[in-house]
């Protein structure tokens, strides 16, 4: 089972540290995720990284982005979108319904199920698919190493991807919320409680 961490959706002062240091601990996927910002700000950050670990970063927008940095490849978040015209790489994509899993893992090297659980960080956003359900998509196949849980990841609902047959899980909130950007300055218990997220997945 494969551990992908996406950003934090806004920026802050010591994220650059806190990626390096996710990277140390064995982070072998990350998905810069940053809706609407410029995309001068995920240049600035991707500079801040050690060279060597861009290869293991996938963008979401500014897929211009990929080749320049030469990252691991690029995200398209818009169930309707297709990749850019000759696009080539490595490319994953975000699914929310069972009914177009199919035909979304046809097009993808990946895909992100997403509202599996209930947000760990916005109430709004709510689990849109049954356990029921779930179980079905994996029984008949559907749910595989290629597809990843998307959405209220933490430590007790890894377990039940995990069991559920899912390829990876994302985590999102579950992580960043281990740190308040306002105040402080110690991340020990964010790369702790990666380290304890790697050790369930296994």
């Amino acid at each position: 089972m494969k551990l992908i961490i996406m950003t934090k959706p806004t920026f802050f002062v010591e994220e650059d540290k806190i990626l390096t240091s996710l990277f140390d601990e064995g982070m072998d996927n990350l998905h810069l995720y940053k809706p609407g910002a410029s995309p001068m700000y995920s240049e600035r950050l991707l500079t801040l990284l050690p060279e060597d670990l861009d290869r293991k970063v996938t963008v979401h927008e500014h897929f211009y982005l990929k080749e320049e940095y030469g990252l691991k490849g690029i995200h398209i978040d818009n169930e309707t979108d297709t990749a850019p015209q000759g696009y080539k790489g490595h490319i994953s994509r975000t699914c929310t319904d069972l009914n177009k899993l199919k035909d979304a893992k046809r097009n993808a090297d990946y895909v992100l199920l997403k509202y599996i659980f209930d947000s760990q960080t916005d109430r709004s956003k709510k689990a849109t698919l049954s356990m029921d359900a779930l179980e079905q998509a994996a029984k008949c196949g559907l749910i595989d190493r290629h597809v990843y849980a998307l959405g209220g990841m933490n430590a007790d609902t890894v377990r039940m991807a995990k069991d559920l047959g899912f390829g990876g899980v994302v985590i999102c909130g579950d992580l960043w919320n281990r740190f308040n950007i306002h105040q402080e300055m110690d991340y020990k218990e964010l790369i702790l409680h990666f380290k304890r997220l790697k050790k369930i997945i296994g």
